[in-house]
């Protein structure tokens, strides 16, 4: 039971002329039905000060706005230039351009860039970051390919090298944001695999310009996500400059893997809010609907499953904030950026789910929002990397078993 208060009087529990600008209450957590909970024990004043912001802005596209968006199938621009406006597009990003060091339609812009802000050189963090973080360029990201799925290192996208240009064949798929992106991040080999030790070298990586009269942009019908477009892309003979290549040539692969622990922490965080999301409509839902004469909610078979999803999220957002700080401070936290995407999508499938078996017949329906919850939060469970590779990786990088594909 929390009450915030920016200068305002509460008149219950203050005296005449006291104002207030902090949070004040009774429990360690603030109650799931909330907009925002902000009393989290473990969030500092910053994080605070932050999701107070983001949500400012946030609460000017509610439920009804999205709904509207997937409807018509149209890039939410409004939230985008709303967030370039205040700057955080660059949350990630160093100050000096633009962003602040502090803290799926901005997902490139949080963690894309980072391998630009560690590899790139500084002419290159000039040309490239300030436009992306004053919301004047959106960017995608291009290396997964129809041939080769997860097997990153086998590529087929060819890069080779003619003068001071690169010419580049070859295609990509489940491209996001391809439709509304005027740069994009790609991954091509450079030097082909039978003349490398491992197949980890040979691969180069290139922020360049993404030109539609060059590059074919086709896009993927969907279960949902509608508002924000993904693609299929397919080049041949595309010449791109070498200045756009970042860090050295052959040795892409490991500026990839710098943003890649970053992109597990987002999504799970994103997984997160539609978890927290779906839970917030479903207790409301659950205490106000009455049959027999009294709140389903009232009922254990409702109310316990909702409570655990409440318990499963919390675990996983613990998980997801400690790789989020191990990042922060420079550690390269695979084990647990990867068990935090893997807890925070499942314990968000779970919510979603029940949230529309608690609405009943109306979950299915369009007005209250949570069967596209449902159908949203497949994408973290799948993307971008799926629960089995997880297991994977921390079979054998953790549990030091024996490598199973």
């Amino acid at each position: 039971m929390c009450e915030i208060h920016f200068g305002g009087r509460n008149p219950r529990r203050s005296a005449p002329g006291t104002t207030y600008s902090r949070v004040r209450c009774r429990f360690a957590h603030s109650r799931a039905t909330e907009y925002l909970q902000l009393n989290d024990p473990d969030l500092t004043d910053s994080q605070r000060t932050v999701r107070e912001a983001i949500a400012k802005i946030c609460a000017d596209f509610p439920d009804e706005y999205w709904a509207k968006q997937e409807e018509l199938k149209k890039f939410p621009t409004q939230l985008y230039d709303a967030l370039a406006r205040d700057g955080w597009l660059g949350i990630c990003m160093p100050s000096k351009y633009g962003g602040m060091s502090a803290a799926s339609s901005v997902h490139m812009n949080i963690f894309g860039l980072e391998p630009v802000v560690k590899f790139g050189s500084e002419e290159q963090r000039e040309q490239f970051l300030v436009p992306l973080i004053a919301g004047k360029e959106r960017a995608c990201f291009g290396v997964t390919e129809p041939n080769t799925g997860l097997d990153t290192l086998r590529l087929q996208t060819r890069a080779k090298r003619d003068g001071d240009h690169y010419v580049v064949t070859g295609s990509k798929i489940w491209i996001s944001t391809a439709q509304n992106a005027q740069k994009i991040l790609l991954l091509a080999r450079t030097t082909s695999l039978d003349q490398v030790s491992k197949p980890s070298q040979g691969l180069s990586l290139f922020y360049t310009d993404l030109d539609p009269k060059v590059v074919e942009i086709t896009e993927i019908p969907k279960m949902g996500r509608a508002a924000v477009d993904t693609n299929m892309l397919f080049f041949s003979d595309w010449r791109i400059p070498a200045s756009h290549r970042i860090g050295p040539e052959n040795e892409g692969f490991k500026m990839i893997l710098h943003g890649m622990n970053a992109e597990r922490i987002l999504i799970g965080a994103e997984a997160l809010g539609l978890g927290y999301a779906a839970l917030r409509r479903a207790a409301i839902y659950a205490d106000e609907r009455h049959v027999f004469g009294r709140p389903i909610g009232q009922n254990q078979a409702i109310q316990h499953p909702l409570a655990d999803s409440w318990m499963q999220l919390e675990a996983a957002r613990l998980v997801i904030y400690q790789a989020a700080k191990m990042y922060d401070q420079g550690y390269q936290p695979g084990e647990y950026a990867n068990a935090g995407k893997f807890l925070a999508a499942e314990a968000a499938f779970k919510a979603c789910e029940r949230a529309v078996m608690c609405h009943g017949g109306m979950g299915y329906a369009k007005e209250y929002h949570v069967e596209r919850y449902l159908r949203e939060v497949f994408i973290p469970r799948i993307a971008p990397i799926s629960r089995e590779m997880i297991c994977n990786y921390i079979g054998e990088r953790i549990l030091g078993l024996p490598k199973s594909y």
